[in-house]
């Protein structure tokens, strides 16, 4: 079998071993337990304009945390991953790739202020621009980003890859890859797989129908296939609690593929 990694640039701490509870993991069997039931069927957003925090609070209203909580944190994450990459967040240009009604992007205002935002649905779009006036929104076709090569700063996608077919997955990262600048910063935050609750809370939520989620391996292989250097690599959200002591106690466990998210961090080269 040909080496998807062929030929692409490869750093020695991207091939590191992080745990070996990773390793058991087999891409066929994650992608066989989080195939949809009927994959043909599209999830279409522009249905949920008005009901989406509804919809997702239901599905997740066993766990006893408010949805703005897991919005915000992974909104201050990326502040923060800005920050450390790129030297601010205030300075740099941000596109939000799959940016639904921009809830994630309400939060990023407080420092980004060079804020742009793409999804495929025009409804969501309209609603997004009415949210975030200062936020430039488009609608664009699902493949190709509306935007030239080298536009970005910093490119990033919340939850949104597992909406994405598997065969689209390459160009989508391919598509991140290209309108960033050189050196520019590029984040994948997606649902783990691993965790029974994510898993739960995923078969719950209506618009998650379509969804194959995607495994903490499977993102770095497709950063690394699009000739990302990877920066950072976590899984989050082990206590879904505001305390600032568990939110410090994260940072020491992010290795540990048991929390309910997780996130990659890649440059471009």
């Amino acid at each position: 079998m040909e080496n998807p990694l062929q030929g692409k640039p490869l750093q020695v701490k991207l091939l590191r071993v992080r745990s070996n509870l990773l390793q058991p993991q087999k891409e066929t069997n994650i992608k066989k337990k989080t195939e949809p039931d009927n994959p043909e069927k599209q999830v279409s957003f522009d249905k949920y304009i008005e009901t989406y925090k509804k919809e997702v609070q239901g599905s997740i209203n066993f766990i006893g945390q408010d949805v703005d909580f897991f919005i915000e944190l992974k909104a201050n994450l990326l502040i923060g991953i800005a920050i450390k990459y790129l030297g601010s967040a205030k300075e740099i240009k941000t596109l939000d790739i799959g940016s639904g009604v921009g809830l994630v992007d309400r939060f990023l205002l407080k420092e980004m202020k060079n804020l742009y935002g793409v999804d495929v649905e025009g409804g969501v779009v309209e609603k997004a621009k009415k949210n975030n006036p200062s936020v430039i929104y488009d609608k664009y076709d699902g493949m190709s980003l509306p935007f030239e090569n080298g536009s970005f700063d910093m490119a990033f996608a919340i939850n949104v890859m597992h909406h994405v077919q598997p065969d689209g997955w390459e160009n989508f990262t391919d598509e991140m890859f290209r309108i960033l600048k050189p050196g520019g910063i590029a984040a994948v935050f997606e649902h783990n797989p691993l965790n029974p609750l994510t898993r739960l809370a995923v078969s719950r939520c209506e618009f998650d129908r379509d969804a194959v989620l995607l495994s903490h391996r499977r993102i770095i292989k497709l950063f690394l296939g699009a000739g990302f250097e990877t920066l950072d690599d976590a899984y989050i959200v082990f206590f879904p609690l505001r305390s600032g002591i568990f939110r410090t106690a994260e940072k020491f466990i992010k290795w540990l593929p048991l929390g309910a998210q997780h996130y990659a961090v890649g440059r471009k080269l």
